[in-house]
């Protein structure tokens, strides 16, 4: 049931039909809707009334607002969850109101959640600017708490088709539901919403999604690290250094949860290029073509789900790849003060920067990265690395790609859902397009 009510009294819909309060609602919808009928050149054909516009940027209101539960999950669900919301609030021409973001890994319960607020990890002002027009952010101190909230439960089980997902969303944009300050959805998680959206669409969210400084400020130490890593390297080979040392980010999924997890994925899907042993991604990964050697590899990997010791990881890589993690580069320091969230931007930074990219086309975490560097390609005017040597190149090595390296990979900017996102796909290309 969808409940709405004001600041005062709640008002269900279908009671209390002789209170003062209930009469005066429904006078008013009746005047709205005469409105339209009588004066349609004042309505657009959403059905919301054009002068509710009025305090809008391009479109977006500022001071009508949609408010959403705690965002959960691990960082890149947590980005997907935060723009399928945005894309929620633009569809209903509304500001979001500012959520609130998970310290911590997803827990079934609740109260072990640990909360953050949205711009502890980025940056809220800047997000505003880079997605003028398109979508907003709000603060709650913003609310003039005048017309009241009005609730949005999600529909659930499996008679809750995308259809009639986006029909209830079509019906809170218009009167009666429009007038209220605020749509408050409840109910599941952003991230399990229906998906009605382009990948053009996330990919303007994530585009003005920028980490904070402090953030920032620790992967460049984590960088620094690896780059002078390189460089000790070069000067005791006697190698030239007139250019940096490269350095190549492998994101190594073989922790013990996710083994778990990308098994039962192959069994279910019947798809065997999900899982990939370390054995197997080292390998792969020696044979990318073109890879200049010799080269410093990050393994990004969460270290308290190994099944295995550290030096596991670290012990067989081909000639001329040097493997470092956090505790041999000695930044395990850095991560140590701060949560899981933000443990997992810093790597997400150092991933996104790296010259070449390497992860599991099943992962969140690999998919938005190899996005954004696709979107770096991009503006650079480059939508295909098939057969040529691009900056940015982006690998999954759950694929086999040609000379038995890992499948080069582009992100699909045409696609119509994130459902590969969301869920990962085996069907990647070198092209954008």
């Amino acid at each position: 049931m969808d409940v709405c009510f004001n600041s005062k009294q709640r008002n269900f819909y279908g009671r209390n039909w002789n209170s003062f309060l209930c009469r005066c609602f429904w006078l008013l919808i009746v005047i709205l809707l005469l409105r339209v009928l009588l004066f349609p050149s004042f309505s657009t054909s959403g059905g919301t009334d054009i002068p509710l516009l009025l305090d809008s940027d391009y479109g977006v209101r500022r001071k009508m607002f949609l408010e959403v539960p705690q965002i959960v999950w691990g960082l890149n669900n947590q980005k997907i969850s935060f723009a399928r919301a945005c894309l929620t609030a633009r569809m209903l021409n509304r500001t979001l109101l500012m959520p609130s973001l998970s310290a911590s890994l997803f827990y079934k319960e609740t109260d072990r959640l640990q909360w953050i607020s949205f711009d502890q990890v980025f940056q809220f002002e800047r997000f505003n600017s880079l997605c003028n027009g398109f979508v907003q952010l709000g603060r709650y101190s913003y609310l003039r708490n005048q017309t009241g909230v009005c609730e949005l439960h999600k529909g659930r089980g499996r008679k809750w088709t995308p259809e009639r997902d986006f029909e209830q969303l079509r019906q809170f944009s218009r009167v009666p539901f429009d007038v209220y300050e605020v749509i408050r959805i409840v109910g599941k998680n952003p991230f399990l919403w229906h998906d009605h959206w382009s990948v053009k669409d996330y990919a303007k969210v994530f585009e003005c999604l920028v980490f904070v400084n402090d953030i920032a400020v620790e992967a460049d130490k984590v960088v620094s690290k690896i780059r002078e890593a390189g460089r000790k390297m070069r000067s005791s080979s006697n190698m030239s250094s007139l250019h940096p040392v490269p350095y190549l980010a492998v994101h190594m999924r073989i922790e013990k949860d996710w083994m778990i997890h990308c098994k039962k994925l192959e069994q279910i899907s019947k798809i065997n290029e999900i899982c990939t042993s370390k054995q197997e991604i080292m390998k792969r990964v020696g044979n990318i073509v073109g890879l200049r050697k010799p080269t410093v590899v990050y393994v990004a990997v969460a270290h308290n789900l190994l099944q295995d010791s550290i030096s596991s990881i670290l012990h067989g890589w081909g000639q001329g790849l040097i493997p470092l993690e956090k505790r041999r580069l000695g930044v395990e320091n850095i991560y140590r003060k701060y949560p899981y969230l933000i443990q997992s931007a810093i790597d997400y930074q150092v991933c996104s920067w790296a010259d070449v990219f390497v992860g599991n086309s099943f992962s969140t975490f690999s998919n938005l990265v190899a996005l954004e560097r696709t979107q770096k390609m991009i503006r650079k005017g480059v939508t295909s690395s098939c057969g040529q040597d691009v900056r940015w190149p982006s690998y999954a090595y759950n694929i086999l790609g040609e000379s038995n390296a890992p499948r080069k990979w582009m992100t699909n900017m045409t696609a119509s859902t994130l459902q590969a996102f969301s869920f990962g796909t085996n069907i990647i290309s070198c092209s954008s397009l």
